[in-house]
């Protein structure tokens, strides 16, 4: 399996700016085939040494394969998310891992 994590920093980073992108994502990537799970959220409240806080909304997607996330790139819904959201990103950071058999 692989865990597509991506972290978004927005320009504007109002709380109607980062509802705009949290729901964009549940529209536009949910449901391709051969997810596993999709989680979205917003930066936690925690203000420790070792967080990371320089980001607005964070996306995680597990697929089964490699395969899977790879035709999830060039899905149209995908490249429509981006077409739109994308405008108002700051940064993004996207880290890709291959998941660990659970054993």
């Amino acid at each position: 399996m692989l865990s597509h994590a991506v972290y978004f920093s927005l320009k504007d980073r109002s709380p109607a700016a980062v509802k705009v992108l949290v729901d964009a994502c549940e529209t536009y990537l949910s449901g391709h085939p051969g997810m596993v799970s999709l989680s979205v959220g917003t930066v936690a409240s925690y203000d420790r040494q070792v967080n990371d806080r320089d980001f607005d909304v964070a996306l995680e997607i597990v697929f089964e394969s490699h395969a899977a996330h790879d035709s999830y790139q060039t899905a149209e819904r995908h490249n429509q998310f981006v077409a739109e959201q994308a405008p108002n990103w700051a940064k993004v950071r996207v880290f890709d891992v291959d998941l660990a058999a659970r054993m």
